[in-house]
């Protein structure tokens, strides 16, 4: 259980976060969507046992499907 200064805390960390990405994303669009997009990853494939099914070609992995192969 969190004390009311930790989650006093975490809301100060979480709105600084945010004021970052809303930054960033004026700065460059393109980094944020892929900032958001290793985020997604990182959540999508969190746990051992996690099972996702997704389309190779979906918008999920446009990152991973932009990578220049040579």
């Amino acid at each position: 259980m969190l004390t009311a200064r930790q989650k006093k805390l975490r809301g100060e960390g979480d709105a600084r976060a945010a004021a970052i990405y809303a930054e960033a994303f004026g700065q460059n669009p393109d980094f944020y969507a892929f900032v958001r997009s290793l985020n997604a990853y990182r959540s999508s494939f969190a746990g051992k046992e996690d099972l996702v099914v997704i389309d190779p070609k979906s918008d999920f992995f446009r990152y991973f499907n932009s990578v220049d192969k040579k």
